[in-house]
């Protein structure tokens, strides 16, 4: 199928299911205002009253950060680089066990709102001011990003008015975040993760239909080269290979799932700590659902456009596009299934910067209001409630920065792990690290920092050249149209290099040396640097300053008796124990040479030594 340079238009009813989809997610937000009248406190506004159970919490969890990052930028990841980013897949299980085993425990025993009270509890004020600091802007930059990245690629596909869809979801988000608190969150989370995958399989079916079969689809993808799962090298400097994403993917999102105020404050929402480590796996069939469904529509995007690329064509501006482009290509005739495709992008985009919000006025609220005032906790609740409202004010306005940042998905994943690793590595050395203080945390923290900006902003003055990232070949041989404009037939050469392959080739004789090695690491790579970076210099420092004679509470470490493994050992040896014993008959097998005679008092029959007799 060629690319057609009108494409069809947002129609009455697309636009009736997109404010569906905003009224729904407002209504939720009013009913547990409604119903949670009682929540008096800062406590049960932000943490639900821990009283939620596992399932809607996965499917909040799975909604955080699926954003509309994942609806657009992955499809189009996929048309330009091929499936292998499907291998994150991998990466999520090491995620979640490493999540569940390692740090839900420690957090849920500690009973703390913010994930950043431990590091005082830990280590000092100083480190849990800073890690606080890093957070909110970390969140503030990639929400901004969240918010504008659909609303731009709509706005120049479908002709939705930017600002509009800018301003209403942010305010739609914000209202129900301020009204309702956390459980509103969690279950508009949930109703968005519903119309996310609806609003992929509306696409992926039609594509089916049009390419006859899913069979062709995939024999489109493998005779163009997208279907590279397997690529081992070992280079540290390609873009996407099985190591960056199963090595460097891990850390990017163990700092998201084991440490991210945002994920956490969810689990520790839960009732108790089995539902906690239930929703964290059962949130693993979400993430495998939704990462499904992205590539294949990234597969069918290109199986659609293989002969006729948009982006070269000039049809679609950005790669981001493409999505929302096939959409009204292919859907045209169905009026109200794209508007559904849209509500499936901005429910990412609203299920995310909700739980942003959120987990903003909680970190504020516990780290930089409580301890230096004595408000009440009707106070404290108002307070919570007045800093959601400034949040997702502040996060509308910084959707102006997120236009600098080039590409999404990278810029995205880039942010966390540039900011995320080295607190992945500050968290990692107190909970598993008894000997490490207060001063190897900090200069541990502060050593990541400074090397993640080091390789992540020298990336952006030095791109990698394009035999690193390797994007795979597009063509435009079989765009054959009449534009619109001036009406006449157009082909595009067949020689015709694409844009993806097109990139700005930088003179090497201007490149420093550090451009075409350090700078030229895999994105995928800034999180592991700041976190090993983190975890190496705070061990040696908290080593030279006295480290070994540190007198820990064992609450704030991890304990064998926290780990899944260790009750699995447990329960089995008490079962073999108890098999054992059933089979050993002389166990509980005592000796008794006499027994008590009632008519003799404490005198024992036959048994001479206990008796009172000479």
């Amino acid at each position: 199928m060629a690319a057609s340079p009108v494409v069809g238009s947002f129609v009455a009813g697309d636009y009736a299911v997109f404010a569906l989809m905003l009224l729904v997610s407002a209504a939720i937000g009013v009913y547990y205002a409604i119903v949670g009248r009682g929540q008096s406190s800062s406590r049960e506004f932000l943490m639900g009253g821990q009283s939620m159970t596992a399932v809607p919490v996965a499917l909040s969890l799975t909604a955080s950060f699926m954003s509309a990052i994942t609806v657009l930028a992955t499809p189009a990841e996929v048309y330009q680089y091929g499936a292998s980013y499907g291998l994150f897949s991998l990466s999520y299980v090491l995620v979640v066990v490493v999540s569940s085993e390692v740090f839900l425990p420690v957090f849920y025993r500690l009973g703390i709102t913010s994930t950043y009270e431990y590091l005082e509890i830990r280590f000092n004020r100083a480190t849990r001011l800073l890690g606080t600091v890093m957070f909110i802007v970390q969140t503030i930059l990639y929400t901004g990003i969240v918010i504008y990245a659909p609303a731009l690629a709509l706005n120049q596909v479908t002709g939705m008015d930017l600002w509009g869809a800018v301003i209403s979801t942010g305010v739609v988000c914000t209202f129900y975040c301020t009204m309702g608190g956390l459980k509103a969150v969690v279950w508009t989370d949930v109703f968005q993760v519903g119309i996310m995958v609806a609003g992929f399989l509306s696409v992926i079916i039609r594509a089916v239909v049009l390419q006859g079969g899913v069979s062709n689809i995939l024999n489109h993808a493998e005779f163009g080269g997208r279907l590279n799962f397997w690529d081992f090298d070992a280079s540290p400097l390609r873009r996407h290979t099985f190591w960056t994403i199963t090595f460097g993917g891990t850390f990017v999102w163990t700092s998201i799932y084991g440490i991210n105020q945002a994920q956490v404050q969810r689990y520790i929402s839960c009732k108790s700590m089995t539902h906690a480590k239930m929703s964290l796996y059962i949130n693993l069939l979400g993430l495998w659902v939704i990462m499904l469904c992205s590539v294949f529509a990234g597969l069918c995007l290109y199986s659609v456009y293989k002969h006729c690329d948009p982006w070269t064509a000039g049809m679609v501006s950005a790669p981001d596009q493409l999505m929302p482009y096939m959409v009204l290509d292919i859907l045209r005739d169905y009026p109200g299934v794209p508007g559904l495709f849209v509500a499936a992008a901005f429910s990412g985009t609203l299920s995310t910067v909700s739980s942003s919000v959120n987990a903003l006025a909680a970190v504020t609220i516990e780290d930089l209001i409580k301890p230096y005032t004595h408000m009440s906790e009707k106070h404290l609740s108002w307070s919570s409630k007045g800093l959601s409202f400034l949040y997702g004010a502040l996060c509308i306005g910084m959707a102006g920065i997120a236009s600098l940042m080039g590409g999404l998905l990278q810029a995205a994943i880039s942010i966390f792990g540039i900011i995320g690793g080295p607190l992945l590595g500050l968290f990692s050395l107190g909970i598993l690290c008894p000997y490490a203080n207060a001063t190897g945390g900090l200069a541990g923290l502060l050593s990541g920092l400074v090397m993640s900006l080091w390789v992540g902003i020298g990336a952006q003055f030095y791109p990698p050249l394009p035999e690193q990232s390797r994007p795979l070949g597009l063509t435009t041989h079989g765009c054959n149209f009449t534009t619109a404009a001036d009406a006449f037939n157009w082909t595009a050469s067949p020689t015709e290099p694409s844009l993806y392959t097109t990139v700005l080739q930088q003179n090497t004789a201007e490149r420093p040396f550090l451009a075409d090695t350090w700078y030229s690491l895999s994105y995928l790579y800034f999180s592991p640097i700041g976190t090993l970076t983190t975890l190496a210099v705070g061990l040696v420092v908290s080593l030279l300053s006295g480290g070994m004679k540190l007198k820990l509470e064992p609450r704030v470490t991890l304990m064998k008796e926290d780990t899944m493994l260790f009750c699995f050992y447990k329960h089995f040896k008490e079962r073999a124990m108890r098999r054992a014993g059933k089979l050993d008959l002389t166990k509980n097998r005592e000796k008794k040479f006499g027994n008590n005679n009632p008519g003799l008092g404490n005198v024992h029959e036959l048994d001479f030594t206990k008796s009172s007799l000479p």
